[in-house]
């Protein structure tokens, strides 16, 4: 992934434990606002067809599997670099259209690359995914032979204990370490929101990682018994745009695990839009990882094309 003109990378600051240590969350308040972005704000017919065209730019497209294969995966790429049939793309006007990256196990980089080349992003999952219980020493060797096999974003999953003991040193070296084992890659820091207990712990994690040089910051792994909801998700853009307004940076955010329906993808697009602003609607600021959400959005923007709803084994699982 490049720079986009007058988008500077995010870098490693110093860790500011005042700061950390004097953030506060108020729940009710957040959930309250989460509410009320989703009842307050729509989008109907041509505005709705623009902003899920939109939101296919911004997926994420995610295999993560036991059973995938290298077929699997090009399939995947194909679907990736194709997600609109033609006939609805030349109805809706939009000559070209592809997903933001392909998101993939290490094992399965090559095949990636064998079909994408550098045409899109190719993240790929890291530092002992999902639980992040492996050796640091080896989740370190993780990131480096991902870059090396072809993967130019790196997914890693954070230490969920050095959160749940206060431990913000200790993960701010880690993330740290992983953003330098990355070199040019992007790296998205996965705060398994789901497994940190309070808004509080997602907030300062939030932080931590963005001051160690986190490029995103994502919800979960997909993998935890909750994953990404609204209010986790405004705490986390809420710390973007308070990260940026102090150092000048502006830090991408991932909702994954349970954006399935092309209505939950426009209640995150609208909270981006409104807690971020337009600046942040695009790839290289927001991602949604995803693995049956592109389906449904076809499924609508088939809809709207026809008006007629088509059955959804029809459309082509990626």
């Amino acid at each position: 992934m490049t720079d986009m003109p007058g988008l500077r990378r995010n870098v490693t600051t110093e860790l500011d434990l005042s700061w950390i240590n004097q953030i506060k969350v108020n729940r009710n308040a957040a959930e309250r606002r989460a509410v009320s972005l989703v009842n307050r704000r729509t989008v109907k017919k041509e505005y709705q067809a623009a902003w899920l065209i939109k939101a296919i730019q911004c997926i994420d497209l995610t295999t993560l599997g036991g059973d995938d294969t290298p077929g699997r995966v090009e399939r995947l790429c194909m679907k990736a670099m194709r997600p609109l049939r033609a006939d609805l793309m030349q109805a809706l006007g939009v000559p070209e259209l592809s997903t933001g990256a392909v998101c993939v196990y290490h094992e399965m980089i090559a095949p990636a690359v064998k079909v994408l080349g550098e045409r899109l992003p190719i993240a790929a999952v890291s530092t002992g995914f999902p639980a992040g219980l492996s050796s640091f020493e080896t989740k370190v060797r993780e990131i480096e032979l991902s870059v090396a096999a072809g993967a130019t974003e790196i997914d890693i999953v954070i230490t969920r204990q050095h959160v749940l003991t206060g431990n913000w040193q200790r993960l701010f070296d880690e993330m740290r370490t992983y953003r330098q084992a990355c070199g040019v890659a992007h790296i998205k820091a996965i705060l398994a929101t789901g497994d940190l207990m309070t808004l509080e712990n997602v907030a300062k994690a939030s932080w931590v990682c963005m001051m160690a040089g986190a490029d995103f910051i994502k919800t979960s792994t997909g993998k935890e018994a909750v994953n990404a909801t609204l209010p986790v998700a405004l705490t986390m853009t809420r710390a973007i745009r308070d990260y940026h307004e102090r150092y000048g940076f502006m830090v991408g955010f991932k909702p994954a695990g349970g954006v399935s329906s092309a209505k939950s993808a426009l209640q995150y697009l609208i909270l981006m839009k409104e807690e971020l602003g337009g600046p942040w609607l695009q790839p290289r600021l927001f991602r949604i990882g995803a693995s049956s959400l592109l389906t449904d959005i076809e499924r609508q923007l088939e809809h709207h094309v026809t008006g007629a709803y088509s059955a959804s084994h029809r459309h082509a699982q990626p």
